[in-house]
């Protein structure tokens, strides 16, 4: 849920897309619009090629209109609608790169809007049982097939029309899976939240990429 890459669409017409999975991943789309800021917990969960867990962390992820902020265990990443600043805490390193708005990057705003269209075919595999919620099952493959991964599984909540889960498959055998705890869809956010303060984490080292 909270990759952030970059990704090469190629023209439509690879393919064709499921029109009952459009659906569904549109209305979770227009349904997120709507949220005037957002504060998610969710775990990541890696498994290797034979199903063994590789480790769970956790983390939290802001966000309000094009900022974002994720706070993830050993590592920070601060969008503040201009620039990318990502902290490493091991290294108590801070490396700043460029926004382009016109890449085909994946944001956490993109995930849970359209980051679909271009980039992927879909189709609706039906519904599936996660916690409690009955969820529906949207399979992704992505139309580069240069990508690590070969497959995304997104799971919907059928109620709320939300998503509470991501599973990404790699060439690798490894599985990430990505499982919203708790989402705040009016969370009191702050612009300040978004912009990387130096004076809080002393001897940073800074790499700007600009």
């Amino acid at each position: 849920m909270v990759c952030v890459g970059s990704m090469n669409a190629q023209p439509a017409g690879m393919g064709k897309s499921d029109p009952e999975a459009k659906k569904v991943l549109d209305a979770v789309s227009a349904k997120f619009k709507t949220f005037k800021a957002v504060q998610s917990n969710f775990t990541l969960k890696v498994e290797n090629s034979a199903g063994k867990s590789m480790g769970t962390k956790t983390g939290t992820v802001y966000m309000k209109g094009t900022k974002y902020r994720v706070s993830v265990t050993g590592q920070e990443i601060f969008c503040d609608g201009s620039n990318i600043s990502t902290y490493d805490k091991s290294a108590n390193e801070l490396t700043i790169t460029k926004l382009d708005p016109s890449a085909n990057s994946i944001t956490p705003q993109k995930i849970f809007t359209n980051f679909y269209d271009k980039d992927f075919l879909y189709k609706l595999n039906g519904d599936v049982n996660i916690g409690g919620k009955v969820t529906q099952e949207i399979e992704l493959t992505p139309i580069d097939k240069s990508e690590p991964f070969f497959k995304v599984l997104v799971y919907v909540d059928k109620k709320n029309q939300t998503i509470v889960s991501t599973k990404v498959f790699e060439k690798t055998g490894n599985k990430y899976t990505y499982s919203v705890a708790k989402i705040n869809t009016n969370a009191p956010v702050t612009d300040e939240q978004f912009v990387f303060d130096a004076n809080k984490y002393p001897g940073v080292e800074v790499v700007d990429l600009r």
